[in-house]
């Protein structure tokens, strides 16, 4: 049985770490697949010029980490494309102080993004395994205000709660009441939603009386909640 997909040595990475060759590669996808696209929000903009992506994915897949594409990680997970990954940061509008939950750490990508924009982000994945590597990617590579755990995330992590921002990288059929209910008052919670054929990606916003309304961003296809 082949094993998981090998990543690529955590060096070179835009953060002081030495020679980055990948890095125009990096402005290109910014300049080409986000901002075209409309995503204008400064803070995203430059989280994504800086975070390398190639990082993230498998070894295999380094010089495709930029393309406009969703990627495979192993554990029949993948990486969302990078337009995706900015416009759900753009909806969560994460702002200094604020604390994040995200569901599905996956490879840690969007763990990474929403790191630099928050005070601190707490992330749960179903894979034992994908929890384990992304914990020890992101240590590696400097991402210091990050928690990651092997869990349910239709659960929350109702120790940490409430959330400023839910941000969820696979898709539940319906939206689980838990991941609502640990929306502190102004909070946002972006998700995709809905039947592998129907998705849609949605921001929930909930008001300081605790009511919600439901915004429809985006048709999407994602990976099931499982």
């Amino acid at each position: 049985m082949p094993g998981p997909p090998a990543f690529p040595p955590t060096h070179g990475d835009g953060h002081g770490g030495g020679p980055d060759p990948l890095s125009p590669d990096r402005e290109r996808m910014v300049a080409e697949q986000i901002e075209r696209r409309g995503i204008g929000d400064p803070g995203v903009l430059r989280v994504m010029r800086e975070v390398p992506r190639h990082l993230f994915v498998p070894a295999a897949s380094r010089w495709e980490a930029y393309d406009d594409a969703p990627l495979p990680i192993g554990h029949g997970q993948t990486i969302s494309q990078p337009y995706i990954v900015a416009l759900m940061t753009e909806l969560a509008r994460p702002g200094p102080g604020e604390i994040a939950l995200e569901v599905g750490t996956g490879c840690g990508y969007q763990t990474a993004i929403l790191s630099r924009l928050v005070d601190h982000v707490y992330s749960v994945e179903l894979v034992e395994d994908l929890a384990r590597e992304a914990a020890e990617r992101l240590e590696s590579l400097g991402y210091r205000n990050v928690t990651v755990r092997t869990g349910d995330g239709r659960r929350g992590w109702p120790e940490q709660a409430p959330f400023d921002i839910v941000l969820a990288a696979a898709a539940p059929e319906t939206v689980p009441a838990a991941l609502v209910e640990q929306l502190r008052p102004g909070g946002r919670l972006i998700i995709p939603s809905g039947p592998a054929h129907g998705q849609e990606l949605l921001r929930i916003v909930k008001d300081e009386s605790g009511r919600t309304r439901t915004e429809v961003a985006a048709a999407v296809r994602f990976v099931p909640m499982l």
